[in-house]
């Protein structure tokens, strides 16, 4: 869809990089610049199993695929002249500088637009254009209220396993550079597009963040339980040692699974007969559930309630998930400097 088009990726670590990526997989040519003695960070963030020679990882492998890749230093002369001649002829750059840097390698905005006015500047910051604190995605899950949210009461705050408030940053970006290419094509202007971390962590609270705005509930750690809905999230063991959880939105889904699991007597108790209720004694709910569940397989009871279109899944670590073929199909390979690697695909739309 985006050939023709042309990227400069002068970003590291996994937001900026996986914009690039967005692009490359869609079709447009990327290019992506590296220090020549430092590189991206992320090429030595390896499990203890990997090559330590081996000059990527499968993090880096991640977040980088179908670019071309050029090393050079942006601070040399040399350097710098070689990427303002590459601006020329550019529809796109990225980068996640930290505060003052673009301008100390004499290519602010100002500059890059007086070169080529129709380019698209994205950048990525932790806490917006005036701030210089070095920002990770774990201080960000720890201060936007993510953490406090995670885990259980026993466990104590808990990260997310992803670079979530990246991954979420990443997204932003994308929207923004292709709402800017929409403008220019009406107007023939480039524009400069700025996510910050923070920003977009706050953004993504959502629900959470109205429950609190409009009742003043703060949110504590409930495991996978969801504040607003029950039985939903928790845990069930079934008659082969399985986890299963179920994602019951409305009074017909609680209806169906009642019914099939034979515990239809409860759907009209006054402790369970809406959903605010059920919220209220879900302790003793899914203590009711679990005393039916462990009667069923996992197989046999997937299969009736997927049957009646009531929301239910068995909890898989990633062997499981990538042994399904529709899960293979989003996976996507690549040599790079030799070496094979594969990632998840950065596409989800058809």
């Amino acid at each position: 869809m985006l050939k023709g088009l042309k990227v400069i990726d002068l970003s590291t670590v996994l937001a900026g990089p996986s914009v690039g990526t967005f692009f490359a997989e869609l079709g447009a040519e990327v290019i992506k610049i590296e220090h020549p003695k430092l590189g991206d960070v992320t090429r030595s963030w390896k499990l203890p199993t990997e090559d330590s020679a081996a000059n990527i990882s499968a993090y880096f492998s991640s977040i980088n695929y179908k670019k071309k890749y050029i090393s050079f230093d942006l601070k040399s002369k040399e350097g710098l002249a070689y990427l303002l001649d590459m601006v020329k002829d550019v529809d796109i750059l990225i980068s996640n500088f930290k505060l003052g840097d673009a301008e100390k390698f004499g290519i602010s905005d100002s500059i890059l637009h007086n070169i080529n006015p129709r380019l698209i500047i994205g950048k990525i910051n932790g806490y917006g254009i005036d701030s210089d604190r070095v920002a990770y995605d774990l201080i960000l899950q720890a201060e936007s209220g993510f953490m406090s949210m995670n885990g259980t009461p026993e466990s104590g705050p808990v990260k997310m396993p992803v670079a979530l408030v990246d991954v979420l940053a990443a997204h932003q970006l994308k929207e923004g550079i292709l709402l800017a290419l929409y403008n220019r094509e009406r107007t023939g202007e480039g524009k400069s597009i700025s996510v910050s971390l923070y920003d977009t962590a706050l953004s993504s609270l959502t629900n959470q963040a109205s429950n609190y705005l409009m009742t003043g509930l703060v949110p504590q750690r409930i495991g996978s339980t969801h504040p607003n809905i029950a039985p939903y999230g928790e845990l069930f063991t079934t008659k082969d040692q399985k986890t299963i959880t179920f994602a019951i939105g409305s009074n017909s889904h609680f209806k169906k699974l009642c019914d099939v699991i034979g515990i239809d007597r409860i759907v009209d108790s006054e402790k369970f007969s809406s959903n605010q209720k059920r919220v209220v004694h879900r302790v003793e709910l899914k203590k009711i559930i679990q005393e039916k569940i462990k009667d069923f397989t996992c197989s046999d009871i997937l299969s009736q309630l997927t049957a009646l279109n009531v929301p239910v899944g068995k909890v898989q670590d990633l062997q499981e998930v990538f042994s399904s073929e529709k899960a293979k199909k989003l996976i996507r390979e690549e040599d790079i400097n030799g070496i094979k690697t594969s990632r998840i695909t950065s596409i989800a739309f058809k």
